[in-house]
């Protein structure tokens, strides 16, 4: 007998969970793509995406994925022959590093590994070596989604103006907005990157690139910026349609409009963030409380250095494996793949598996997650603690008291 029939729980990192409300805003005609209502709607739209960044700079919507972004951003940023400096946290790092590369940008890569956050202290040795001043940016994942490794943004920017290097800091926050933390602002930052899937709570479809008007500037002689991806007609629009070169994503900008209206103006961004904090810390409590009697290790040491997003773990003896599958086919909750996190055929390749608790979750959400998997690790007798559900609780309880 199965217990996945009903309502499924997709806790994947991304697409997230969408709320009911932004898909019924999607759930409509076709508008005017001229003049009327959408015109005034993109307004607001491209207003509140520089309100979640905490951006006063420019932003672009492209209709793509994460990885349109990324090439959105190398486009535009380089010229072919140009270098970049990367700092990698785990697979989707890497990955924009490969991007940039297929490109004909040169990149320096410095790879910390899967459980390491970025030093800025190697940044800067980085940077003071680079005497003739070629790396044109430094790219760096705010969350990476595969190890769930959080990088302290704000300290890359002190390393770069410890030089004084011209660099651009370009930021992925395709995983971390509207879950952690970001300050576009505040923390110097010239490029980022988000796309709709994930803490924006939109079925995926749109890339976002925010520009600062320094990254602007330096934009000018880019000779990889095709006029799709251009964003100087996106960002200075003297049409309508330019925003988006050609008509307009109008049924996802309906459900971004709802979506941000619920983060911004009804929850409030401090709250978004203190809510995935909080949700993080519970599904940390039953790890540490499972691994008290097994083979259990979230992939982050340092909790502050942990995603408020998502979180990596691993299960020994291919546990990871047999959890995610069980879950899926006897409760209907379905856990993300440890992507990146082994070499494909080596012994550990099923000891790995992501929880996601980005976007549109609540208490509940997470904590029967987390009961299924409990309920599932004494189903398939993988050696565990005892309590986790308990010191999730108890975690949460904590918060909220």
């Amino acid at each position: 007998m199965s217990l996945a029939h009903g309502r499924p729980y997709l806790a994947i990192p991304g697409p997230s969970t969408m709320p009911d409300r932004v898909l019924r805003a999607m759930h409509r005609a076709a508008p005017n793509i001229y003049e009327g209502e959408i015109v005034d709607l993109t307004a607001t739209v491209l207003a509140d995406l520089r309100r979640v960044a905490l951006s006063s700079s420019h932003v672009a919507i492209y209709m793509s994925n994460g990885h349109g972004a990324w090439e959105a951003a190398i486009a535009n940023m380089f010229s072919k022959g140009d270098k970049a400096l990367l700092l990698a946290t785990g697979r989707f790092g890497i990955s924009w590093a490969e991007h940039a590369r297929g490109m004909g940008v040169e990149v320096e890569m410095i790879d910390f590994g899967r459980r390491t956050p970025a030093d800025p202290a190697r940044l800067e040795a980085a940077l003071r070596a680079d005497t003739e001043r070629r790396i044109k940016a430094v790219l760096v994942t705010h969350v990476d989604t595969a190890s769930s490794l959080r990088n302290d943004i704000a300290a890359m920017r002190a390393a770069i103006d410890a030089v004084g290097h011209p660099a651009l800091l370009a930021v992925d926050c395709i995983a971390s907005l509207a879950c952690d933390e970001f300050r576009f602002d505040d923390w110097g930052v010239d490029v980022m990157v988000a796309a709709s899937q994930k803490g924006l709570m939109v079925p995926p479809g749109l890339g976002f690139v925010w520009v600062s008007d320094k990254a602007v500037a330096a934009s000018k002689g880019s000779d990889l910026a095709t006029p799709y991806w251009n964003w100087h007609p996106r960002i200075f629009a003297e049409a309508y349609y330019l925003h988006f070169a050609g008509t307009a994503p109008t049924h996802h900008l309906y459900g971004l409009a709802e979506s941000l209206k619920m983060l911004l103006d009804e929850e409030g961004l401090p709250q978004v963030w203190a809510r995935h904090a909080a949700l993080a810390r519970s599904v940390w409590a039953a790890f540490d409380a499972w691994g008290q009697g097994g083979d259990f290790r979230l992939n982050i040491v340092d909790p502050a250095a942990r995603s408020h997003a998502v979180t990596a773990a691993r299960i020994g003896n291919g546990g990871a494996d047999r959890l995610r599958a069980w879950c899926e086919r006897e409760a209907g909750v379905t856990l993300g793949i440890g992507l990146g996190m082994s070499e494909p055929g080596a012994p550990d390749e099923g000891d790995y598996l992501r929880v996601a608790h980005m976007g549109h979750v609540n208490a509940h959400m997470t904590l029967g997650a987390l009961a299924v998997m409990e309920t599932g690790l004494q189903a398939l007798s993988i050696p565990h603690g005892k309590g986790g559900i308990a010191a999730a609780a108890a975690a949460l309880a904590a918060t909220v008291k």
